[in-house]
This record gives C-alpha cells, structure tokens and sequence, in this order.
C-alpha cells in the first residue's frame, strides 16, 4: 500500500513556538500531508517536544525552577498552539516518555554491540565555581571560524561552523561568568567516518531534486570527512547512558532527539491500540511496496537529518531514510531574525490570545503560506499581514464567496447542485472546460486571463451543468 511517513523537526520545549518555526518547518509539512491525504493516500505525520539538552536546564535556571517543571509547563502550551493553528499531527509525543528513553538505550546498546561507538578520554571545559563540567551551551566565546562573538560551545549561528569545544576563543561560563579550566573526561564517541561512503552516495542520489543549499551543507561535512563524535554528555538531564560506570553520563542530544521520530511512531502506535511492531511498517521499506519519508525542518537542522539520522538508521540496517528533506529558510520579523533568547518575534500564543478563533488562524495559515521563505529568507511585517488580510482575503476571496452565494440563490435555489461528474474523472472534464472557458475570453469582461480564472471558480458546480457558461455571465453581468 502506499503510505507517505512527514515528520516535523522536533522543537525545543524551552520556550514558545513563534512564527519562524511555523514556516520554516510545520505549516509546510501540514501542508504537504493534507494535500497527500486528498489524493488518498495513507499518511502518518509525526512530531512531539525536544525535551532533552542544554537548552533546557538553561531555562530551568533563568526561571528558578527543575527541567521538568519546564517541560510540563511549555509541552502542553505548545501543543495547544499547535491543534489551535490547525496543526494536523496524528501524533504530538515528547521525548521524556518512558518509549523515547527505551528507544534511545536500544538504539545506543545496539551501537555498542556493532563496535560503532569508542571510548575517548577528551579535554572539556570545567566550571570550578560550579564544580561542573560545562556542557556545549554552558560555555560561550568567540567562533574560531569567524571571530564573531557570542559563539556556543559547539557551534556559531554567526557562521553556521561547529568545532570541538575548547577550540572556542576567550571561553566563558555561563554559569559563573568565569573562564572555566580545561580538564580531562571520557566520553563514547560514535565513528561516523564508516559512514562517509555510504552517506556520500545517499546525498548524490538526491543531487537533482533536493534544494541547492540543503546538498551544499551536506557535501561541506562530508568534504570535511566525518570523524568520530561524541554520542554522550556530562549532564544530570537526559537519558542515562546504559553503561555501567557511566553515572552523570547521558547520550547527546544530537543523536538521541532524532531517534524522537521513531520512538513517537512507538507513541501513536501505542494509542491506536495497535500491535507493539506497527510502527516498523513506517520504517521499514518492504521490496515492492510504495513507502516515502519526508522530513520538513528549517536550514539550521539539516545536517541533522541528511546525515545524522540516516546515518543512525542505517546502523540500524533496513530502515526507510528519508527521500526528501524540504528545508526552508528563516523567516525574519521586521526585518531581524526570530529569536527565542532576545524575546524578538510573535509567539504563536500571543497571537492566538489577541487573535483567537479560527477564522484567524486560516488567516495567519494564509498569510505564512504565500511568504514561506522556500529558496531565501522572507519578511513578516505587520504591513503586509494587514494587506493580504484586507486585500486578498476579505475583497478577492471574500467576493469569490458572495458571488458563489448570489450566484447559487439566483440560478438554484439557495441549493447546492448534485454534480453529474464523476469525481474519479473530474480532472478530465476540468481542462476541458478550462481550455474552452480560454479559447472564449472575448466573451467576458475581464481584462486579463487572470481574473479569468477567478470567475471561473467563482462559478463552482455551474461549470459541471452547464457546457457555456459564460453565456450566463454575458446575459446577466450583475
């Protein structure tokens, strides 16, 4: 059977969702799979709450309080948001449940046992005020690609570069605001390098229909040539490293939040009343079946999901990668990039609380669909979200329905007409009419082919009766 697998990248549940999350990653992916469910096809869409990492023990802190606290407070909220922007998830999971953390110690054990993981001792930053080690986003300084400051541990949203930590110039902590000391630690680290083929020739595959930027960050890791990176952390926050002696150890966030999609396909099985290995018809690619996987992201998430996870799923062996990777853009408020840490952009919450119903998200869906930045950055203003609500929506759209309304009343009775065609052949009869409604523009009183096109949905079932309908038009033009 044909079925389609989208997933939405997993967000941080740090904070709120924000616009630029809306249209670098989930309205496009709700787009694609209502469209695919139209066509009748079988589809599963999944997505649910990053819920490990430093960003959210950052959080904690600002806030005065526990991760979990966090995560219990932002997960239901954005949810919430979510359902209410017409999100049509089959599944919402979270990465804290019990099936995330049982799929992610399956995953490592399994890495353990095929000798993809190493033991390294590696020099790492050390708070000695805090007596912690710092974790990625627990220490800053300036990029050593770059020199841009306010660089994190392990990577610069100046330049987009990551590098091993103690590369990071003029290092401080966050924590104490001190410069922290470089002291030794052992860590797992998975070899990616026995990927590199493998990898190389999965992103050539896709050279002629993936987007140009999403191949060119692949192939700069990959030309780089991928060494072995550590798969665990020193954190109390996590998933536990299921190694004995490994106390204070959790596996890195870059490798176990992938994993999120699978373990949510275990969620959704799980609440269908389904059996415990359902989720594998997702995953798995059965010879002569139609399986696809879409994976939908912004630009700062695609190495994560072109070469990580799929790097991850074929240690697995057997496993469905994903066949496209539609990654947008950023999305900018008023000319400056969304940003979570510097309070600047529109929380979908607020909007929905100054905005509420539903009428109103179909107008923000709208005004974020023809804006979304699929090639290069785009623009919110509240200018322009003003005028395609003013003139789109309620003067083009909004007179397409009166005219469907007057039009229906005057010639039907106020009733909707039984259409005589039959939909599994409608596509047919449709060009038919729409080259013959073109061949005879003359006998309308439009001045382009495009406002041609509006009067011919605003006609809807007359077009499926009548074989001339401009006829009509041309005998009664109000």
């Amino acid at each position: 059977m044909a079925k389609t697998l989208i997933t939405a990248a997993l967000p941080y549940v740090n904070s709120y969702i924000h616009l630029g999350h809306l249209a670098g990653a989930y309205l496009p992916a709700d787009m694609y799979a209502r469209f695919l469910r139209l066509t009748g096809r079988e589809v599963l869409f999944v997505c649910g709450s990053d819920e490990h990492g430093v960003a959210i023990t950052i959080s904690a802190e600002k806030e005065k309080t526990t991760p979990q606290a966090i995560i219990d407070k932002y997960h239901p909220m954005n949810e919430q948001a979510f359902a209410g922007f017409g999100m049509s998830f089959d599944i919402y999971s979270r990465t804290s449940l019990p099936t995330h953390h049982d799929t992610a110690k399956e995953f490592f054990k399994d890495w353990l046992n095929k000798g993809l993981l190493i033991e390294k001792e590696e020099p790492q930053f050390f708070d000695e005020t805090a007596n912690m080690f710092l974790p990625d986003r627990y220490v800053e300084g300036i990029c050593p690609n770059c020199k841009k400051d306010g660089a994190r541990g392990d990577q610069c949203d100046s330049c987009g570069a990551t590098y091993e930590q103690t590369a990071l110039i003029s290092p401080k902590s966050v924590i104490s605001g001190k410069s922290p000391i470089v002291k030794s630690t052992k860590h797992w680290y998975f070899k990616m390098g026995e990927f590199q083929d493998q990898l190389e020739e999965y992103i050539e595959s896709h050279s002629k229909d993936w987007k140009d930027h999403v191949l060119q960050q692949s192939r700069s890791w990959l030309k780089q040539g991928l060494n072995d990176r550590a798969a665990t952390r020193d954190m109390k926050w996590g998933i536990q490293v299921p190694v004995d002696g490994a106390d204070g150890k959790v596996i890195y966030v870059w490798f176990e939040a992938v994993l999120g999609y699978i373990s949510a396909t275990k969620h959704w099985a799980q609440n269908n009343g389904l059996d415990e290995h359902a989720w594998k018809d997702w995953w798995s690619d059965p010879k002569g079946e139609d399986r696809n996987y879409v994976a939908f992201l912004g630009k700062d998430n695609i190495v994560f999901h072109t070469l990580i996870f799929p790097m991850l799923l074929m240690s697995k062996g057997e496993m469905i990668l994903p066949q496209y990777v539609p990654a947008n853009e950023f999305l900018n408020f008023e000319g400056k990039k969304f940003s979570k840490s510097k309070n600047w952009g529109i929380f979908l919450r607020d909007y929905q609380q100054d905005f509420p119903g539903e009428s109103n998200a179909d107008i923000l869906r709208y005004a974020l669909a023809t804006n979304l930045p699929e090639t290069k950055d785009s623009d919110f203003t509240w200018k322009d979200f003003q005028a395609r609500n003013n003139n789109e929506l309620a003067a083009i759209f909004g007179n397409f329905i009166n005219r469907v309304v007057v039009l229906t009343n005057k010639y039907y009775e106020g009733v909707i007409p039984e259409s005589t065609v039959d939909l599994n052949d409608a596509y047919e009869p449709l060009r038919k009419l729409v080259k013959e409604l073109t061949d005879n523009l003359d006998a309308f009183s439009f001045k382009s082919a495009s406002n041609a096109f509006i009067e011919i949905a605003s006609y809807g079932n007359i077009f499926f009766q009548e074989k001339e309908p401009w006829k009509l038009w041309k005998e009664d033009p109000d």
